[in-house]
Protein backbone atom coordinates (compact mmCIF):
# COMPACT_ATOMS: atom_id res chain seq x y z
CA UNK A 1 0.00 0.00 0.00
CA UNK A 2 1.20 3.36 -1.20
CA UNK A 3 2.38 5.91 1.89
CA UNK A 4 -0.65 8.54 1.97
CA UNK A 5 0.25 12.29 2.05
CA UNK A 6 0.09 14.60 5.17
CA UNK A 7 0.47 17.75 5.29
CA UNK A 8 1.26 18.46 8.84
CA UNK A 9 1.31 17.04 12.37
CA UNK A 10 0.91 18.63 15.11
CA UNK A 11 -0.54 18.30 18.85
CA UNK A 12 -2.72 20.23 20.73
CA UNK A 13 -3.79 19.27 24.48
CA UNK A 14 -2.67 15.55 23.96
CA UNK A 15 -4.73 15.22 20.97
CA UNK A 16 -3.66 15.07 17.38
CA UNK A 17 -4.17 16.73 14.71
CA UNK A 18 -3.41 16.31 11.08
CA UNK A 19 -3.43 18.60 7.90
CA UNK A 20 -4.06 16.18 4.87
CA UNK A 21 -4.95 17.09 1.17
CA UNK A 22 -8.25 16.63 0.20
CA UNK A 23 -7.46 14.13 -2.62
CA UNK A 24 -6.38 12.04 -0.05
CA UNK A 25 -9.36 12.67 2.63
CA UNK A 26 -11.41 9.93 2.00
CA UNK A 27 -9.02 6.90 2.35
CA UNK A 28 -7.27 8.66 5.14
CA UNK A 29 -10.44 8.62 7.34
CA UNK A 30 -10.99 5.05 6.32
CA UNK A 31 -7.98 3.70 6.96
CA UNK A 32 -8.36 5.50 10.97
CA UNK A 33 -11.47 3.64 11.11
CA UNK A 34 -10.40 0.18 10.07
CA UNK A 35 -6.88 -0.25 10.79
CA UNK A 36 -6.40 -2.23 14.16
CA UNK A 37 -4.13 -0.02 15.51
CA UNK A 38 -6.12 2.94 15.05
CA UNK A 39 -9.99 1.97 15.27
CA UNK A 40 -11.33 5.85 15.27
CA UNK A 41 -14.88 4.26 14.85
CA UNK A 42 -17.19 6.96 16.29
CA UNK A 43 -17.10 10.14 14.52
CA UNK A 44 -17.64 12.99 16.48
CA UNK A 45 -18.81 16.25 14.52
CA UNK A 46 -17.63 17.53 10.96
CA UNK A 47 -16.96 21.60 11.00
CA UNK A 48 -16.35 23.93 8.70
CA UNK A 49 -14.54 27.19 9.38
CA UNK A 50 -14.60 30.50 6.77
CA UNK A 51 -11.01 31.91 6.53
CA UNK A 52 -12.00 34.99 4.12
CA UNK A 53 -8.83 36.84 3.76
CA UNK A 54 -6.74 33.18 3.40
CA UNK A 55 -6.27 30.67 0.33
CA UNK A 56 -7.43 27.79 0.29
CA UNK A 57 -10.58 29.95 2.05
CA UNK A 58 -12.38 26.94 3.66
CA UNK A 59 -11.71 24.59 6.46
CA UNK A 60 -13.19 21.37 6.91
CA UNK A 61 -12.27 19.89 10.59
CA UNK A 62 -12.90 15.67 11.38
CA UNK A 63 -12.91 15.01 14.64
CA UNK A 64 -13.10 11.21 15.56
CA UNK A 65 -12.75 9.57 18.54
CA UNK A 66 -11.30 5.68 19.10
CA UNK A 67 -12.86 4.12 22.04
CA UNK A 68 -10.86 1.20 21.93
CA UNK A 69 -7.35 3.40 22.35
CA UNK A 70 -9.18 6.37 24.47
CA UNK A 71 -7.71 8.64 21.78
CA UNK A 72 -8.76 11.32 19.65
CA UNK A 73 -7.68 12.63 16.45
CA UNK A 74 -8.49 15.48 13.96
CA UNK A 75 -8.39 15.59 10.46
CA UNK A 76 -8.40 19.21 8.70
CA UNK A 77 -7.95 19.48 4.77
CA UNK A 78 -8.32 22.89 3.07
CA UNK A 79 -10.57 24.31 -0.59
CA UNK A 80 -11.65 26.83 -2.29
CA UNK A 81 -15.20 28.10 -2.76
CA UNK A 82 -15.72 25.74 -5.50
CA UNK A 83 -13.85 22.74 -4.28
CA UNK A 84 -16.11 19.87 -3.62
CA UNK A 85 -15.25 17.11 -0.85
CA UNK A 86 -15.65 13.54 -1.13
CA UNK A 87 -18.74 12.50 1.19
CA UNK A 88 -17.69 9.97 4.04
CA UNK A 89 -21.04 9.23 4.92
CA UNK A 90 -20.74 5.58 3.73
CA UNK A 91 -17.82 5.26 6.03
CA UNK A 92 -19.52 6.90 8.83
CA UNK A 93 -23.53 6.81 9.08
CA UNK A 94 -23.72 10.15 11.25
CA UNK A 95 -21.41 12.19 8.79
CA UNK A 96 -24.80 12.35 6.64
CA UNK A 97 -26.23 14.98 8.67
CA UNK A 98 -22.69 16.67 10.03
CA UNK A 99 -22.44 17.25 5.78
CA UNK A 100 -25.72 18.44 5.22
CA UNK A 101 -25.23 20.72 7.71
CA UNK A 102 -21.54 22.14 6.39
CA UNK A 103 -23.62 22.29 2.88
CA UNK A 104 -26.45 24.71 4.44
CA UNK A 105 -24.35 26.81 6.41
CA UNK A 106 -20.88 27.41 4.32
CA UNK A 107 -21.77 26.47 1.09
CA UNK A 108 -19.11 23.38 0.87
CA UNK A 109 -20.59 21.00 -1.66
CA UNK A 110 -20.20 17.32 -0.59
CA UNK A 111 -19.48 14.63 -3.86
CA UNK A 112 -21.54 11.29 -3.58
CA UNK A 113 -23.89 12.52 -0.64
CA UNK A 114 -27.11 10.30 -0.89
CA UNK A 115 -28.87 13.27 0.08
CA UNK A 116 -27.77 17.21 0.24
CA UNK A 117 -30.09 19.55 1.12
CA UNK A 118 -30.64 22.08 3.72
CA UNK A 119 -31.20 21.29 7.02
CA UNK A 120 -31.32 23.72 9.10
CA UNK A 121 -32.50 26.66 7.11
CA UNK A 122 -35.85 27.10 4.65
CA UNK A 123 -35.67 25.13 1.46
CA UNK A 124 -35.37 28.64 -0.60
CA UNK A 125 -33.02 30.44 1.73
CA UNK A 126 -30.79 32.11 -0.54
CA UNK A 127 -27.00 32.32 0.99
CA UNK A 128 -24.70 30.61 3.18
CA UNK A 129 -24.96 32.25 6.47
CA UNK A 130 -21.90 31.21 8.17
CA UNK A 131 -19.44 32.87 5.57
CA UNK A 132 -17.87 35.77 6.50
CA UNK A 133 -19.14 37.97 3.37
CA UNK A 134 -22.60 37.13 4.40
CA UNK A 135 -24.69 40.17 5.39
CA UNK A 136 -25.25 40.49 9.16
CA UNK A 137 -28.67 41.16 8.16
CA UNK A 138 -29.58 38.90 5.33
CA UNK A 139 -31.08 39.83 2.16
CA UNK A 140 -35.04 39.73 3.13
CA UNK A 141 -37.13 40.34 5.69
CA UNK A 142 -39.71 37.75 6.76
CA UNK A 143 -43.28 38.65 8.06
CA UNK A 144 -46.50 37.53 8.86
CA UNK A 145 -49.27 40.07 6.85
CA UNK A 146 -52.66 40.55 8.75
CA UNK A 147 -54.49 41.51 5.58
CA UNK A 148 -53.42 38.28 3.76
CA UNK A 149 -53.29 35.92 6.71
CA UNK A 150 -49.97 34.51 5.40
CA UNK A 151 -45.71 34.81 5.56
CA UNK A 152 -44.81 37.45 3.33
CA UNK A 153 -40.71 37.86 2.06
CA UNK A 154 -39.70 41.22 0.53
CA UNK A 155 -36.51 42.93 0.23
CA UNK A 156 -34.55 44.41 3.23
CA UNK A 157 -34.04 47.89 3.59
CA UNK A 158 -31.67 49.24 6.08
CA UNK A 159 -32.68 52.74 7.66
CA UNK A 160 -28.81 53.32 8.55
CA UNK A 161 -26.22 52.05 6.10
CA UNK A 162 -23.02 52.93 8.93
CA UNK A 163 -22.62 53.16 12.48
CA UNK A 164 -19.62 54.82 13.50
CA UNK A 165 -17.59 53.39 16.50
CA UNK A 166 -14.88 55.21 18.00
CA UNK A 167 -13.31 51.71 20.48
CA UNK A 168 -13.11 54.34 23.43
CA UNK A 169 -13.60 53.74 27.02
CA UNK A 170 -16.31 55.74 27.77
CA UNK A 171 -15.55 55.22 31.69
CA UNK A 172 -12.38 56.90 31.56
CA UNK A 173 -13.01 60.33 30.56
CA UNK A 174 -14.48 60.70 34.19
Amino acid sequence: MAMLPIYKISIFRNELILQVPITHLYKIIYFLKKHTYAQYKVLIDICGVDYIERSPRFEVIYNLLSIRYNSRITIKTGLSEIMPVESISDIFMNANWWEREVWDMFGIFFLNHPDLRRILTDYGFEGFPLRKDFPLTGFVETRYYEQVKRIVYEPLELSQNYHVYNFENPWTKF
